[in-house]
């Protein structure tokens, strides 16, 4: 390889690093932070007019005639978005894999969802469906844009890089995503200095995110070149035929053949469920329940992103003893504890509240990370990005029965504490499940040459 073509791959991974980037500070201030609890008080506005929304409402909103609790209706939206997610990924992923344009997909998907971010900022009043149909079109845009950048990632990095590339991009999520967080924790804090009320500094902030994503999509977009496709269209009519799940149905199929892999998924479809809608359902526990301030909610969730980042490197370090399992089957014991913790956790005591919020960030970026590494380990040499699409599939979108069951629990008892407690039952179920996987044999049956420790 050549200098110049040295240097061309480093500038185009850097361009592809700046999507994490880009995309991470939607998930941080929308996604995670402030949109859910907004959406919330929206929907507590329409449901209970007049009526302070820091108290609960007890009339119940109706859509299609279903009646529906104002304090669900955000995670009945993203519940919403995680099916529509299960049933459209693998169709996107399939249409990338036979376009020689996956930057341009990438880009027109994230600007989509940037745009319905951007749009947020007219959520007010006691609209909470446009609130509804722009969280869910806005998620399910982030979710098709990532599992084509993560396709891309086989294409700008040999597989020996790769876990070194993929590592950086994470990297530049954690601090991006902060970055705008720490941001708009001013904006929210200083909103009387600034002339906003508070429900505007959560508005311009949501704007804020819609922008960054949309804005910084531009350097992947002309940075990354384009890649004949390595899939295209025979002349089979089958094969031709659009928005086909055959490649799903193959995929999972040949996956009969990796037991080990097939149990592992498993075993992360219910510890995964778990760990993400702990992320969609904090700010609302930490509002609704704990009687925190946004600009406190912030503050809690920056410390988070921030923490994971060390996280996964103090994971990591472990994992080189204890081996990756083990070191994940101790982070779920860790989740199962946060979520005791916050089961137990009283009312107004912030301080009690970070140091939960530090627990979070360190094993939530260990969990992750080491998932992925442990997972890649049972595949088939050659056919890795295959089953990373299928894994990118259940990671955004199966992870919906978690938030199902918490905005449930919330419904029929009325209490946060309750619905939170419920999420242990996934961390042991995925925990039983993964402690199942022989990590030995899924690497033998891959015929991966080098032995790792289980």
């Amino acid at each position: 390889m050549s200098t110049a073509e040295t240097r061309a791959d480093v500038r185009e991974r850097r361009a592809w690093y700046v999507y994490d980037w880009a995309n991470s500070a939607y998930v941080t201030t929308v996604a995670t932070v402030l949109f859910l609890p907004y959406l919330t008080v929206v929907a507590k506005r329409a449901a209970c007019p007049g009526r302070d929304t820091d108290l609960a409402c007890p009339v119940d909103l109706h859509v299609l005639g279903i009646p529906v609790s104002p304090g669900s209706v955000a995670l009945y939206a993203i519940t919403a978005a995680t099916l529509i997610s299960a049933v459209f990924l693998p169709v996107v992923g399939a249409f990338a894999d036979r376009s020689d344009r996956k930057r341009v997909i990438l880009a027109r998907l994230a600007w989509t969802g940037a745009a319905s971010a951007s749009a947020m900022v007219l959520v007010s009043g006691t609209n909470w469906q446009l609130g509804v149909v722009l969280l869910i079109l806005s998620q399910f845009s982030l979710a098709s844009s990532l599992v084509v950048y993560d396709a891309i990632l086989c294409d700008i990095a040999p597989l020996e890089q790769r876990d070194a590339v993929s590592s950086r991009g994470w990297a530049a999520g954690y601090l991006g995503g902060g970055l705008l967080l720490a941001i708009n924790l001013g904006v929210v804090t200083a909103h009387d200095s600034l002339g906003l009320s508070t429900e505007a500094a959560v508005r311009i902030s949501l704007l804020s995110a819609g922008l960054w994503w949309g804005l910084f999509t531009l350097v992947p977009y002309f940075g990354l070149r384009d890649r004949p496709a390595v899939h295209r269209v025979s002349d089979d009519p089958a094969d031709r035929s659009p928005a086909t799940l055959t490649q799903l149905l193959h995929t999972l199929r040949e996956l009969r053949r990796y037991p080990q892999a097939w149990l592992f998924l498993l075993a992360y479809l219910f510890f995964n469920d778990g760990i993400q809608t702990v992320i969609y359902a904090s700010s609302i526990f930490g509002q609704e329940q704990l009687g925190f301030e946004s600009n406190q909610l912030i503050v809690a969730i920056l410390l988070v992103q921030f923490v994971a980042f060390f996280g996964a490197l103090i994971f990591g370090w472990v994992a080189r003893g204890a081996g990756p399992k083990n070191t994940i089957l101790g982070g779920l014991v860790l989740w199962c504890v946060v979520v005791g913790i916050g089961y137990f956790l009283p009312e107004h005591r912030f301080g009690l509240f970070l140091l939960l919020a530090v627990l979070i960030g360190i094993v939530l970026g260990g969990t992750q990370a080491l998932a992925r590494s442990l997972f890649s380990r049972l595949l088939p040499h050659g056919r890795e990005a295959e089953y990373f699409s299928l894994y990118q599939c259940c990671e955004r979108g199966t992870s919906w029965l978690g938030t199902l069951i918490f905005g449930l629990v919330y419904q029929l008892t009325g209490s946060y504490r309750d619905a939170i407690i419920a999420l242990v039952a996934f961390f042991l179920v995925g925990g039983a499940l993964l402690t199942r996987v022989d990590v030995e044999q899924g690497i033998a049956d891959a015929a991966q040459e080098e032995p790792l420790a289980a």
